[in-house]
């Protein structure tokens, strides 16, 4: 369970078993609303107060249990502003609960801020873990997992995907990255010319219906999306190295005991 600490660097305290401490972030479904947990449903059902990113997609969640909270929006444009409430509203002695529109909140989604002010002000708060579209990816790629890069999302413009595209192949670690199914071509030829050898993932409406891994070096991927344009959420997984490993007949071990850097997103 996660902690805030006060200043002298003391556990904030942990919320006994069975009650919501003022804070608790939920990981909701990526798409497959069968994925959301149990201590999830039961938090929702708890709370007094869901935030969101979007109260819309907070509703449908909510409807679908069959619970009635009241929402608060909470999203880029407005934490700020925010922030100040929901403090003296965990103060006032009510139950929040942070959603985002799918996945793990913080992670590329309005939270981390909301988490650091409660460190701040010795507010206890608890993450529920669950899904989360980076870590399905990545296992799904079939390529080198540890250690691993996330950077979000790509930036939309040519020139910003393209200067983060050339640090990615730069490393020598797998990396992630959200990208819009209607610049994944664009996105795909950039790294092409970038990175021509990379191994690539496709990894599009994880837990849908129509879920895809769809794998290849980045031309013959643009050239397929180019024919078949891609529709839903996108995840991105690199690897720039090219099997480097096994090019030069050595096998790399990624056991426990590997030392590696850290990036649980």
């Amino acid at each position: 369970m996660s902690k805030g600490t006060d200043q002298e660097g003391d556990a904030v305290g942990v919320s006994r078993h069975g009650i919501l401490p003022p804070l608790t972030l939920i990981a909701t479904p990526i798409g497959n609303l069968g994925d959301l947990t149990l201590r999830a449903m039961d938090a929702l059902r708890c709370c007094d107060v869901v935030i969101a990113e979007d109260t819309r997609r907070a509703a449908q969640l909510l409807s679908h249990l069959e619970v009635r909270k009241p929402l608060v929006s909470f999203h880029e444009h407005n934490e700020e502003r925010r922030l100040p409430e929901l403090i003296a509203r965990m103060r006032s002695g009510e139950k929040l609960a942070l959603v985002t529109d799918a996945g793990t909140p913080s992670v590329s989604d309005p939270g981390f801020r909301l988490v650091r002010a409660c460190i701040t002000e010795s507010i206890e708060y608890t993450v529920l873990p669950g899904p989360s579209a980076v870590v399905t990816a990545l296992v799904g790629s079939g390529l080198p997992p540890v250690p691993f890069v996330f950077g979000g999302f790509l930036p939309s413009s040519g020139s910003g995907r393209r200067g983060e595209l050339r640090k990615a192949a730069a490393l020598t670690m797998t990396s992630i990255y959200f990208e819009s199914p209607h610049r994944l071509v664009d996105c795909l030829e950039d790294l092409a010319a970038i990175a021509p050898a990379s191994r690539i993932c496709v990894s599009r409406e994880l837990t849908k219906i129509h879920e895809e891994y769809r794998h290849g070096c980045p031309s013959e991927l643009a050239a397929h999306y180019g024919m078949h344009s891609p529709r839903g959420e996108v995840t991105l997984v690199i690897s720039p190295l090219a099997d480097q490993a096994e090019s030069t007949g050595k096998k790399r071990s990624y056991s426990e005991n590997t030392p590696i850097l850290r990036n649980l997103a």
